[in-house]
């Protein structure tokens, strides 16, 4: 999975923290469609949770939001690609 990856470099967050940050990629990633934890897309939403998180965003709902909000703005307005 990419956010612990990226968040074991990171060396800010608490275990607990680290906890919240992981449900909230898991359920940003569900909420987007995306089952591949592989794809590039992945890592892009689990640097954006971190960034956000970083910027100071930790209460999960809000965190959830703001990383779907950076994505949905950028996504294709077709059907979602298959992962």
């Amino acid at each position: 999975m990419p956010i612990y990856a990226l968040l074991r470099n990171q060396g800010v967050f608490t275990p607990e923290e680290i906890i919240v940050l992981g449900n909230v990629f898991e359920d940003v990633l569900q909420t987007l469609g995306l089952v591949d934890r592989n794809d590039p897309l992945a890592e892009m939403i689990a640097k954006k949770v971190i960034e956000f998180a970083t910027a100071g965003i930790r209460e999960p709902d809000r965190l959830k939001a703001v990383t779907i909000q950076a994505f949905v703005r950028q996504l294709p307005t077709g059907p979602r690609r298959a992962l």
